[in-house]
């Protein structure tokens, strides 16, 4: 049951949120209802999304988490899960959204779908002493209120959701972000490009692969180091914002993905998200591991996934830490970082943290 934990984000193991958005304010129910697709990074559909308010009047929001509607027999323990999530932010409220098509229920009389789940929400937040101001249904490009009694939160009534460009699509675009259809929409954003050659790709992998093994038998790993962060810094210049649209060739690719099988030049790597190359290298780590074949394309799948996650999005860096685990399950980084996303470790303790590592680390590498 995948999940998604914004602001932070996460999946089946949390995560954090898309895009340090957060100095934007959300004054409006209305507001909150389609800045969903904005909080997650792709637009949610049969969903539950919980969205933490940081200040008192609600008018910024912090920690948003999302998790696939789940069976009624469920809602209890996810209402549980989440609730403890959201509160990792120690939010000053939680407003509380279902995202669904189902209909309205007729069980007992016409009555809002899902009202069981929300209010199994409402009862695990108040265990933490956290105020719900709203609980929403969004549903066909309108919305309700589940506490509203007014006409207008009638079944198969609702409101429609605010046109025009939302405070959160204007700073997304600023932002240089693009909100996927769905979640499968994003995860595609990793697949195998179109048009590449799978096949090509391994051969010129199994052949960098000898060339390397000489050039370490020759030289020593120092120089094969070196030589690695030589074909990083290359092709990280061709994905600078500046630069012409990258093209990195099979050989490229096959480099750095043997490269950074090397500790000592994947933690160079890692650094690049903390400063000014930071997008150029999210571009360079995307292409990677889109072409990268198992095991090689853990590392950069990691690096991918450190960068999504300190630029606030959880979704995406969700999506490459389950390549890299899928890819090598034994792959200590992503572990680590799989851990701290399920605690809900905030981007700007991952930055602290990221420093701290660097700056002490040793220099064991991966043969």
């Amino acid at each position: 049951m995948p999940a998604e934990f914004c602001g932070m984000d996460a999946s089946a193991r949390p995560v954090p949120s898309p895009r340090d958005l957060f100095s934007v304010r959300l004054s409006r129910t209305a507001e909150i209802a389609a800045a969903l697709p904005q909080l997650l990074g792709f637009r949610p559909r049969e969903s539950l999304v919980l969205v933490a308010l940081a200040e008192p009047d609600g008018g910024r929001v912090g920690l948003t988490v999302r998790v696939d509607l789940p069976p009624e027999d469920d809602a209890p323990a996810v209402a549980r899960l989440l609730a403890e999530k959201v509160c990792t932010d120690d939010p000053r409220g939680v407003v509380v959204a279902v995202v669904s098509d189902d209909p309205d229920d007729v069980s007992g009389g016409p009555d809002l779908p899902h009202r069981r789940l929300v209010w199994e929400v409402v009862t695990a937040l108040a265990r933490h002493s956290v105020v719900v101001p709203e609980t929403l249904l969004v549903r066909a490009g309108r919305w309700w209120s589940y506490d509203c009694p007014r006409p207008c939160c009638e079944p198969g009534e609702g409101t429609p959701l605010p046109h025009g460009v939302t405070a959160l699509e204007a700073a997304a675009v600023v932002d240089g972000t693009a909100v996927a259809g769905s979640r499968e929409e994003l995860a595609g954003r990793l697949g195998w490009p179109p048009g590449s050659d799978r096949r090509a790709m391994a051969r010129v992998s199994t052949r960098i692969a000898g060339e390397c093994a000489a050039a370490i038998a020759e030289h020593g790993f120092d120089a094969f180091a070196e030589a690695s962060w030589n074909a990083v810094t290359a092709a990280l210049a061709r994905c600078r914002p500046q630069a012409a649209a990258p093209v990195l060739s099979d050989d490229d690719v096959a480099r750095i993905l043997w490269g950074l099988r090397d500790v000592a030049v994947r933690d160079r790597a890692l650094e690049l998200a903390l400063g000014p190359d930071a997008p150029a290298a999210e571009l360079l780590w995307t292409e990677c591991t889109r072409r990268g074949l198992a095991p090689l394309d853990a590392a950069p799948a990691t690096l991918l996934a450190v960068s999504a996650w300190l630029r606030g999005d959880g979704a995406m860096a969700n999506i490459a830490l389950a390549r890299a685990l899928d890819s090598r399950p034994d792959y200590v980084l992503a572990t680590l970082l799989a851990e701290g996303l399920a605690r809900c470790l905030p981007p700007t303790e991952l930055r602290t943290m990221i420093r701290a590592s660097l700056d002490g680390c040793g220099v064991d590498r991966v043969r």
